[in-house]
């Protein structure tokens, strides 16, 4: 069985080409710039030399296309027939409470993620992108969604509900939703086979630490906590996320600054965090060095960075009531030293204790204390490719000799018209439709009929009372199966850069230029 892992983002698109028998990678690759006229194609397959190549790649579906076409290569390619392509595990960003587990993507299945675009208005469209693009090019292979968000919807409800009036849960569904959930999913299931125990036996605290970062506590195979929230944004300081601030502080910069919304969440989500309090960078690497030459503001952010780790590595012990193992993965977990020594400094009275040797050689376990202290590589793509396969031996096969699922009641909306209705709808649930269409209209620059948006709004389910919204419990039934396998894939941040002012830096949309 041969599984296409696709993470489809705004303009670029990551592959890998797996096969499932061994779990060996075939080939793996990028396309970057997706939608202009230099796009950079970089292709790897498995043996043979990397090929790079800059052309035209106008939208996700010629971007697929390529990708399918260098899979196919006489020469560098991998396979004979895209027919081979078993089954197709897509990275889905947000699956909001609908779903718990992987799914076979359908009709219904692709309604729900767009009626979540109001949660990820960056990210759901390009997934639906993606899966859209290998509908056309891929005809009755079946495609599966592996959600960011669904390992963490075992959080029990102290957990995930915030200190908000309720009713705003009830009407908007703001909840805790926890992220990179594949990801401490798959590394907790390795510690569990590292240990060789039951992971329902063990307590477990995941750090994936990478320029996104996230902690969970993992009670018997299930989250329970995590520190990512409604978005991505809460919690740990990362590369140039501000993680978890008083929320007074926002209406405040706004205020004295003269900021719009767009411009503090810029501040808050590309020119904050290491990159934020260094001025210089949010590669750790580069702030290591120059802490290690002296700089006491790169020291400083160093401290920052690791004391909030280790705060929420002492909170999660409390929730769990104790811990048998800590995990450190991505990027920085897997690889900063450093890091891993100063945030565990301090903590010998819990259990947890370094061995300098272990942990400068990179061992699997570099800990002598009671709690074991593991660094485990995370694999996001095998978690999908695995997910995938689980689906696909449950029954998903490929569908070429079936017609295909009609969609329901299609509105006459093109994807990313329905992501600006969603939007639009999300500001205002309490807007009739003639409303949201006399708003849609000048966004799209043609007419919108209210009955268009009235039929579009009942496909995605987002008629009915806003006072009443479908939970979990009453989402439209889907093909799921408990697969534990990790995932995610941290999200992409700016580049290194200099903010010359808040002000400045925010309505430039993107971090300013390093002197």
């Amino acid at each position: 069985m041969k599984v296409l892992v696709l993470n489809s983002g705004s303009s670029s698109i990551k592959f890998q080409l797996i096969r499932m028998e061994d779990e060996s990678l075939l080939a793996k690759g990028i396309v970057e710039k997706i939608g202009s006229s230099d796009a950079i194609i970089t292709y790897q397959p498995a043996g043979k030399n990397k090929i790079r190549e800059i052309r035209e790649v106008k939208n996700h579906e010629v971007a697929i296309e390529i990708v399918l076409s260098l899979l196919l290569h006489p020469q560098h390619g991998v396979i004979r027939d895209k027919t081979e392509i078993d089954g197709i595990g897509h990275r889905v960003v947000h699956g909001g409470e609908d779903f718990s587990g992987s799914v076979l993507i359908t009709e219904k299945v692709k309604a729900s993620l767009r009626k979540f675009i109001q949660f990820a208005p960056l990210h759901n469209p390009a997934n639906l992108k993606g899966i859209e693009a290998c509908e056309a090019l891929l005809p009755g292979a079946p495609q599966i969604g592996v959600f960011d968000t669904a390992f963490h919807q075992t959080l029990p409800p102290k957990a995930y509900i915030y200190g908000l009036p309720y009713a705003l849960y009830k009407k908007l569904r703001i909840r805790r939703y926890g992220f990179h959930g594949t990801s401490h999913n798959f590394v907790a299931q390795r510690a569990a086979e590292f240990l060789k125990r039951p992971i329902a036996e063990l307590k477990i605290i995941t750090c994936h630490l990478g320029n996104g970062a996230s902690i969970t506590a993992v009670d018997g195979g299930k989250s329970v906590d995590t520190t990512m929230g409604f978005t991505p944004l809460e919690g740990l300081v990362m590369g140039t996320r501000c993680g978890s601030i008083d929320p007074a502080l926002v209406p405040y910069i706004m205020e004295r600054e003269k900021l719009g919304t767009k411009e503090i969440d810029s501040i808050m989500n590309k020119n904050s965090g290491m990159l934020g309090l260094t001025e210089t960078s949010n590669d750790m690497r580069e702030i290591e060095q120059e802490a290690a030459r002296g700089s006491e503001r790169h020291r400083l952010a160093l401290e920052i960075y690791c004391y909030h780790v280790r705060k929420y590595i002492g909170a999660y012990m409390a929730v769990l009531g104790g811990v048998d193992a800590v995990v450190f993965t991505g990027g920085i977990g897997e690889n900063s030293r450093l890091v891993r020594r100063l945030v565990c400094e301090g903590l010998d009275a819990l259990g947890i204790a370094v061995d300098p040797a272990k942990n400068e050689k990179n061992e699997r376990d570099i800990g002598t204390g009671r709690v074991k202290i593991l660094v485990i590589p995370t694999n996001e793509e095998l978690a999908i490719a695995r997910d995938t396969r689980a689906i696909l031996e449950a029954g998903a096969g490929r569908t070429a000799s079936a017609p295909p699922e009609p969609p329901e009641k299609a509105a006459g909306f093109k994807p990313d018209e329905t992501a600006k209705l969603v939007l639009l709808w999300a500001r205002d649930p309490k807007a009739g439709a003639a409303a949201l269409a006399a708003k849609l209209g000048p966004a799209l620059g043609r007419t919108v009929a209210a009955d268009a948006v009235r039929a579009e709004l009942e496909r995605l389910a987002l008629a009915a009372s806003p006072a009443t919204p479908k939970t979990a419990a009453s989402a439209v039934p889907v093909a799921t199966v408990s697969v534990r396998a990790g995932t995610p894939v941290s999200a992409s941040l700016a580049a290194p850069a200099t903010p010359v002012s808040a002000r400045a830096a925010a309505r430039a949309g993107k971090p300013s230029k390093a002197k």
